[in-house]
């Protein structure tokens, strides 16, 4: 049995139909850029992140904002330090980060120049003592 192209109803050309929706023929290509206005039909769109990460994020936002708001400065203080903290940088990287991720013994009130030289100079960072 061979398969007949007909015209597809999303971008009227003559394809070989690859799903039908309400009666209305569908390619291949165009079935992947279809949106169902079917209300009945459940939405497949995998979140971003799980709700149990999404709960430790909103708890981590919170602690981060009071803890930037009580520690203002910088303090790692290197070359081209903008004084000001707006950073949060958290000592323990890797797989311990989910660990201590919420623990602020842990972190460090830093600027977007000193974490960006934290992060770029890591022997130096763990010498110092920024980074475990």
């Amino acid at each position: 049995m061979q398969v007949k192209k007909k015209i597809c109803s999303g971008c009227n050309t003559e394809q070989y139909i690859w799903k039908r929706h309400l009666g209305e023929p569908y390619c291949k290509s165009c079935w992947s850029c279809h949106k169902s206005t079917d209300p009945t039909q459940k939405s497949t769109i995998i979140p971003k992140v799980s709700s149990k990460r999404k709960k430790l994020d909103d708890e981590y936002s919170k602690l981060r904002h009071r803890y930037l708001s009580e520690r203002t400065l910088c303090e790692v203080k290197v070359t081209g330090c903008m004084m000001h903290a707006t950073d949060v940088h958290h000592t323990y990287a890797g797989a311990n980060r989910n660990v201590y991720y919420l623990i602020q013994s842990t972190w460090l009130p830093v600027c977007r120049n000193c974490h960006n030289w934290i992060h770029e100079h890591p022997e130096q960072s763990r010498e110092l003592g920024y980074l475990k």
